[in-house]
């Protein structure tokens, strides 16, 4: 069995047009493109979408510091005497 010959290819064109009809054969085409696209970039790791979503990280700000244990032991020491 050799490879697929144009009167093979056009038979099997036809049985698709008969089965799936004209009108829905251009939105098969886009599902089957954007599949395949979706399989290449999932394979590769690489998607320029991906790059246009990206947000800058969040800024960091540090909040005020909470007394530590000895400040408040010395603040309680201050008031005793």
């Amino acid at each position: 069995m050799g490879p697929i010959g144009p009167l093979e290819l056009g038979i099997v064109l036809l049985i698709v047009l008969l089965v799936f009809g004209p009108k829905r054969l251009p939105g098969l085409g886009k599902q089957l493109g954007s599949g395949m696209r979706e399989f290449k970039d999932g394979i590769t790791g690489g998607n320029k979408d991906d790059d246009e979503e990206e947000k800058p990280p969040p800024e960091i700000t540090s909040a005020p510091a909470e007394p530590t244990q000895a400040k408040a032991e010395t603040e309680d020491a201050a008031t005793r005497s």
